[in-house]
C-alpha cells in the first residue's frame, strides 16, 4: 500500500485520538455549566418558583397597616358652623387569620409540590444542555476529520491529475482520461469547501453552548453503564427521567389546586384589632363663646370576625371546574411525557446500537477500499484498469472514511442521549470539577420561611458570559504529520 493511501486511511482515526494538549469533554461540560445562559436562566427561574412558597404562607400570617391623613377644608357648607377647618388623623389595624377554609394550607402544599417539579425540570435542563454540548463537541471532531479527509483527497486527486497529464503528453493516455481527472478534482474541491463551511458552523454552535472557542479536542471517555437491552433502559427511564418526574409533580400540584379552590365557599375566621386618632387642631366648633369642644378623638376595638360566603355570582364553582380541567390536562401531560420518554429511550438505544454496527462495517469498508485502491493502481500500471477505475476507487475510500467518522460521532451522541433519557446525564452524574455544583435546595431552604417584608436580595447581575469577543471561526486546522498541507 502506498504511503499516500496509508495516510489517507489514517485520517479518520487520527482525529479521534488523544492529544497531549487538548480540550476535554469534561472541560467543555464545566465551562457550559458555569457560563451557559440557558442553564443559569433556568436556575434563576427556579429561585423565583421557590418564592411562591413564602408568598402562599404570607396569606396565613398576621398582617397590619397604618394610615396618616392631613385634611384642609377650603370650602365649607354655610350651615356647618362647627365644621373644622383642618384635621390630622392616624389609624392602624391588625388582622390575624385563624381559619381560611383550607385555601392557605393547600396553596402552600401546591407551591411546595411545584418547587419539587421545578427542581426536576432544572435537572432536565442540565441533561439537555450536556446532551447538546456532547453533540456540538462531537460535531466539531467529526467535521475536522471530514475536512482533513477531503483536503487529503484533493491532494491525492491533484497528484493524479499531474500524473495523468504527464502520461497524456507522452501519448500513454487520452484527453478523456485527463478530463475525468480534472472533473473529479473540481468536485473534490467543492466538497472540501462544503466540509469547511460545516466545520465553521459546528465551531460557532460549540461557542454558543460552551462559551469559548474549541481548541484541539481530545477523544471523549467511554460512556459508562449503558443498558444491555431497550426494556432495561425504559425501566430505568420511567423511574429516573427528570422531565417525567417533573410532570408527575405538576399533576400532584394541580390536584391540590382543586382543594384550594373549594375553600372559596367555606367560612373564614380572623381576629382583628384596630384603632384611630383624630385631632382637629383647635378648629372644631368655630369661635362660639362659652362652648368648650373637645379637639381630639380616639377609639380602639378588637374582636373576632366570622365571614360566611352566601353567594358569589358563581365564581367559586367556576374556579373549581377550572382547577379540575387543569388537573385533567396535567394527567394527560404525564401520559404524554411518559410516551415521549419511552420513545426517546428506545430510539436512542436503537440509534446507538445501529451506530456501533455501522462503525464495525465502516472499519471493514475502509480497510477493503484501501486494499481495493492499491490493487486498482497496480492493475492500472499494467494496463488492466482505467483512470476512471482509480478515481472511483479513491471516491469509495473517501466515502467509507467519512461514514466511519460520522458513525463514531453518531454512536457517542446517541449513547449520551440514551443516558440522558435514563436520568443519568446530569451534573451530579458527570463528576464535574471546578467548584461546587448548584444545589436548588439551598435557596429553597433559605427563603421558604422568610417573613420580613424588607429582607430582599441584591439586584441580579448576569452570570453567563457573552461570546461577542470571540473571533469569527475559520476552518483552519493543523495538518496531520507528513501531509505538508494547511487550509
Amino acid at each position: 500500500m502506498s504511503k499516500r493511501i496509508m495516510l489517507l486511511s489514517a485520517v479518520a482515526i487520527a482525529t479521534f485520538s488523544t492529544s497531549a494538549h487538548a480540550d476535554t469533554l469534561r472541560e467543555a461540560f464545566v465551562a457550559a455549566y458555569k457560563t451557559n445562559p440557558t442553564l443559569s436562566g433556568a436556575q434563576a427561574a427556579q429561585r423565583a418558583e421557590d418564592e411562591n412558597v413564602a408568598i402562599a404562607k404570607a396569606d396565613g400570617r398576621p398582617n397590619s397597616g397604618s394610615r396618616f391623613t392631613f385634611q384642609e377644608n377650603f370650602l365649607r357648607n354655610s350651615n356647618s358652623f362647627n365644621a373644622p377647618l383642618r384635621q390630622v388623623s392616624a389609624g392602624g389595624e391588625l388582622n390575624v387569620p385563624i381559619y381560611s377554609g383550607g385555601r392557605v394550607k393547600n396553596a402552600v402544599r401546591a407551591a411546595k409540590t411545584r418547587v419539587a417539579a421545578g427542581q426536576y425540570s432544572l435537572r432536565g435542563t442540565e441533561a439537555s444542555l450536556f446532551s447538546n454540548v456532547v453533540a456540538a463537541y462531537m460535531d466539531v471532531m467529526r467535521d475536522e476529520a471530514v475536512v482533513r479527509l477531503n483536503r487529503a483527497n484533493v491532494g491525492v486527486l491533484s497528484v493524479n491529475l499531474e500524473a495523468t497529464s504527464d502520461r497524456f503528453e507522452i501519448g500513454d493516455l487520452t484527453r478523456t482520461d485527463v478530463a475525468q481527472s480534472e472533473s473529479r478534482l473540481e468536485v473534490a474541491k467543492g466538497e472540501l469547501e462544503s466540509a469547511r463551511a460545516n466545520l465553521i458552523s459546528s465551531k460557532e454552535n460549540y461557542i454558543a453552548l460552551v462559551g469559548q472557542v474549541p481548541g484541539e479536542l481530545q477523544s471523549p471517555p467511554p460512556l459508562p453503564n449503558l443498558p444491555k437491552a431497550p426494556d432495561e433502559a425504559v425501566d430505568i427511564a420511567l423511574q429516573s427521567n427528570p422531565d417525567l418526574l417533573a410532570a408527575k409533580e405538576r399533576s400532584a400540584a394541580s390536584e391540590i389546586d382543586i382543594k384550594a379552590a373549594r375553600g372559596a365557599v367555606k367560612p373564614t375566621i380572623e381576629a382583628y384589632a384596630q384603632g384611630s386618632y383624630v385631632n382637629f387642631l383647635n378648629t372644631l366648633g368655630g369661635n362660639v363663646p362659652g362652648v368648650n369642644v373637645v379637639q381630639e378623638q380616639s377609639n380602639a376595638e378588637a374582636g373576632v370576625r366570622l365571614t360566611v360566603p352566601i353567594y358569589q355570582g358563581g365564581r367559586p364553582a367556576a374556579q373549581v371546574r377550572q382547577a379540575q380541567a387543569r388537573s385533567g390536562q396535567a394527567y394527560e401531560q404525564v401520559i404524554a411525557a411518559e410516551r415521549d420518554v419511552i420513545a426517546q429511550t428506545r430510539a436512542a438505544y436503537s440509534s446507538w446500537r445501529a451506530s456501533e454496527r455501522v462503525i464495525q462495517s465502516s472499519e471493514r469498508a475502509v480497510a477493503a477500499s484501501a486494499l481495493s485502491l492499491e490493487g486498482v493502481r497496480a492493475e492500472n500500471s499494467v494496463g488492466n484498469r482505467t483512470i476512471l477505475d482509480i478515481l472511483n476507487a479513491e471516491q469509495e475510500l473517501l466515502n467509507a472514511q467519512v461514514q466511519l467518522v460520522t458513525a463514531r460521532r453518531n454512536s457517542y451522541v446517541a449513547g449520551f442521549t440514551l443516558l440522558a433519557a435514563m436520568g443519568r446525564a446530569e451534573a451530579r452524574d458527570l463528576g464535574l470539577e471546578g467548584g461546587p455544583l448548584y444545589d436548588p435546595e439551598v435557596n429553597y431552604e433559605r427563603v421558604k420561611d422568610q417573613f420580613y417584608d424588607f429582607q430582599t436580595d441584591p439586584d441580579p447581575e448576569p452570570k453567563a458570559t457573552r461570546t461577542i469577543d470571540t473571533p469569527a471561526q475559520t476552518a483552519d486546522i493543523e495538518p496531520l504529520p507528513e501531509t505538508g498541507q494547511r487550509d
